[in-house]
């Protein structure tokens, strides 16, 4: 039954609380999103309505599922939440970018074969981290970073800034952005609750009370409490998986235990995974599998490597 409980809501619940409390377009979301703007620019605009979403939904390709994009006159801003350190996010921003001014040329019926030089909307691209006190404050990856062969020229530069929101780091937004704070204290108390033995169910319910007592995001956890359980599962479930997969070897995919000769392993631990309620969407995106190659696996037992 329990099996089946967090299967529902990893299956269910898509999106991620960050996208969820500051990416949608109801009255609370609208003014959050406002505040955490004017927090992190330094500004003081009072009319939610002036940032006009362009969240680009299930861009498969990208595997951005907790972004949030939004035009605010002529910047392009996209915020990103992340629980682990990724270097490729410079990439991923780059790519996403790319769509978004896409779609922007589209709707504003700009021509790029136009003698005259095209206007586009200055970027802005803000990462969230969840780290620990011991990491840095906050700090800038660079695009530049992943190119095969090393250039300091600049010339060929995107970048993506990552501030760490730990509570500690968190209370200097505390005023001009507490449901920033909210948000992290909520899932910082989670992370403690695992941390002293809670298992990821427990942890969160307890969370959630506590985010009531303490009036976190107003009445937000009272009254989207199944949402922010079923989402809440399904984030730490898929972090979880990924600090055992990098455990066991497996960070560098699929394709390093093709040449390391692992594949039976590989084979073994999806079943595995499987076995213990990992979703076939999980261990594919984790393990560098296709789904259809996952679901090939998990339906034969007796599969083994051609």
């Amino acid at each position: 039954m329990e099996h089946d409980f967090l299967t529902s809501h990893q299956s269910q619940y898509k999106d991620r609380l960050f996208k969820f409390i500051f990416g949608r377009d109801d009255e609370n979301s609208k003014k959050w999103r406002l505040e955490l703007y004017n927090a992190l620019n330094g500004t003081n605009y009072t009319d939610p309505d002036a940032l006009e979403l362009n969240t680009i939904e299930n861009v498969i390709y990208i595997t951005m599922h907790n972004d949030i994009s939004f035009l605010l006159g002529t910047e392009m801003n996209l915020y990103e939440q992340q629980s682990s350190r990724n270097p490729n996010m410079p990439l991923r921003g780059l790519l996403y970018f790319s769509q978004l001014y896409q779609n922007y040329l589209t709707k504003n019926g700009k021509n790029l074969i136009s003698t005259q030089l095209v206007k586009i909307p200055t970027p802005e691209f803000i990462v969230f981290y969840t780290g620990s006190e011991t990491d840095p404050k906050e700090w800038t990856l660079k695009l530049s970073d992943a190119f095969m062969n090393k250039d300091n020229s600049g010339a060929y530069e995107w970048t993506a800034k990552v501030l760490n929101i730990h509570p500690v780091y968190a209370k200097e937004l505390q005023k001009s952005c507490k449901a920033l704070y909210d948000y992290s204290c909520y899932v910082y108390r989670i992370k403690n609750n695992i941390k002293s033995g809670m298992k990821n169910d427990e942890a969160i319910e307890e969370a959630i009370t506590w985010a009531e007592k303490q009036h976190l995001l107003g009445n937000f956890f009272k009254i989207q409490k199944a949402e922010v359980i079923g989402m809440s599962l399904t984030e730490f479930d898929e972090d979880e998986f990924k600090r055992i997969c990098r455990e066991d070897g497996y960070a560098e995919g699929l394709s390093k235990g093709q040449k390391d000769g692992r594949m039976e392993k590989a084979i073994e631990d999806a079943r595995s995974f499987y076995a213990n309620g990992a979703s076939i969407e999980l261990i594919a995106k984790s393990l560098n599998m296709t789904i259809e190659q996952v679901n090939e696996i998990v339906k034969h037992p007796v599969l083994k490597r051609q």
